[in-house]
């Protein structure tokens, strides 16, 4: 479709489409969020019914097991393409190198990741409704008839996930304009497409679950100046911890897919089982990382406890998205950041640095700065840390700390997360035959 700043028929048209698509992809967020809470509501009151003592770890154990093989089973059996986060599935569909199968996709992405967050491994659910939003956009196109309409749809659904998922339209926007700058046909009407879907699927999650920023943490005065070059040191070590969490997440997802079917069944519900056996030690220590987020920010923790918090995040991380079930790593990085900044900021003060800013300070700052050296999206994670908190006064000292991160993560020759993610998709598409040729709905 021609596209100029004329709005036309076709482009009202498109721009029509593009609010049912944004409160479609509103509600099936609204939904998806509920069903997590659901299931992982149940499988705690599993493991409480089953008493104290060992009888509450086991059934928390033999829980998580079982709904993390049976995500996997989904994706393995069904829909190989909707295993993991499904950033790049849009990338690669954006592209035109394939088609994103919405008639598969979005039940087994539902379904697969509400059975895989439910049982509390360390993904979020921002990926999963990016690629669900994304492909409602491509189901929209085709029941509309309107294959010129297909991109911009793709687009505006997978903003509208993000926005739906972090109750951030901006960001879900700037994610398409940034992220998938080089799949992405810019231009006047596309992404107001893009702009609308976004603001709809916003207004219908926050009419579903209530207003106000996902993090509602104390606000921070605003460092002084002479405190920028602590937050460009800062970034410097959040640079080099993304480059190693990134090649860390495509090293687990290589080892388990090479494994033969039955033993990667066998590992993922080794991990479920562990992580639902830690579900009941200690909440915070699973799941996508909002609640280690609100609880770090609010404790008096040594740095050795925040490091050993961090660490154990990071190997959770990366094990449960190195197992292949459907699942994010938004929300996880922004936990990660949020807890190297945090004992960034004790160590200052014990090293005798009274007047450095607060630890909390530092904690959001490495939110916004650890998600833009793994996914080199700075403007994107400036954006939704500002929306995720609502801390806007501390926006210099963010600058800076993804100014430094991005630019240590460039040094050291890392590169970005999903664009890795992509080659192994089209890698794996190569392998079982399963290229452009095999779009279309025979596919289906």
């Amino acid at each position: 479709m021609e596209e100029g700043r004329r709005l036309d028929s076709s482009a009202l048209g498109l721009l029509a489409a593009a609010i049912v698509l944004g409160a479609a992809v509103g509600a099936l967020s609204t939904g998806f969020q509920l069903a997590v809470d659901f299931v992982s509501s149940g499988m705690n009151a599993l493991a409480v019914a089953a008493g104290p003592g060992p009888g509450r770890w086991l059934v928390a154990s033999a829980v998580g097991a079982l709904l993390t093989a049976s995500a996997l089973a989904l994706v393995l059996f069904f829909a190989p393409e909707a295993g993991g986060s499904g950033v790049q599935e849009v990338e690669g569909a954006l592209e035109g190198r394939f088609s994103l199968r919405w008639r598969r996709v979005i039940p087994v992405k539902l379904v697969g990741s509400t059975l895989a967050l439910g049982s509390g491994l360390a993904l979020g659910r921002e990926g999963p409704t990016v690629q669900m939003g994304a492909s409602l956009g491509e189901g929209l196109a085709e029941w509309l008839q309107r294959s010129a309409w297909a991109h911009a749809l793709i687009a505006a659904g997978g903003a509208a996930g993000l926005a739906a998922a972090f109750n951030a339209p901006l960001s879900g926007a700037i994610f398409v304009i940034e992220e998938m700058r080089l799949q992405f046909r810019f231009g006047f009407v596309s992404f107001q497409a893009v702009l609308v879907a976004a603001v709809t699927s916003d207004i219908v999650t926050r009419a579903a679950l209530g207003q106000g920023p996902q993090l509602s943490l104390a606000a921070y005065d605003a460092p002084a100046l002479a405190h920028l070059p602590l937050f460009l040191l800062f970034g410097a070590l959040l640079g080099a911890l993304g480059v190693l969490f990134s090649r860390c997440i495509l090293g687990g997802v290589a080892r388990l897919a090479a494994l033969p079917t039955r033993a990667h069944l066998a590992l993922a519900a080794l991990v479920g089982a562990l992580v639902g056996a830690l579900s009941q030690w200690d909440a915070a220590l699973v799941g996508g990382g909002y609640e280690t987020i609100r609880e770090a920010m609010t404790m008096r923790a040594e740095v050795a406890a925040l490091l050993g918090l961090a660490a154990l995040r990071f190997l959770l991380t990366v094990t449960s998205f190195g197992t292949g079930v459907p699942g994010g790593i938004f929300a996880p990085m922004l936990a990660l950041g949020s807890l190297i900044g945090l004992a960034f900021g004790v160590s200052c003060h014990e090293w005798g640095l009274e007047e450095a800013p607060l630890p909390g300070v530092f904690a959001v700052a490495g939110m916004a700065a650890f998600f833009a050296s793994v996914v080199r999206a700075p403007i994107t994670g400036i954006m939704l840390t500002l929306e995720l908190t609502g801390d806007f006064g501390l926006v210099l000292a963010i600058l800076a700390t993804c100014l430094a991160s991005t630019l240590t993560a460039e040094r050291l020759g890392g590169q970005p997360i999903y664009e890795l993610l992509l080659e192994r998709s089209l890698a794996r598409r190569a392998s079982a035959g399963d290229g452009p040729s095999a779009r279309g709905a025979a596919e289906d």
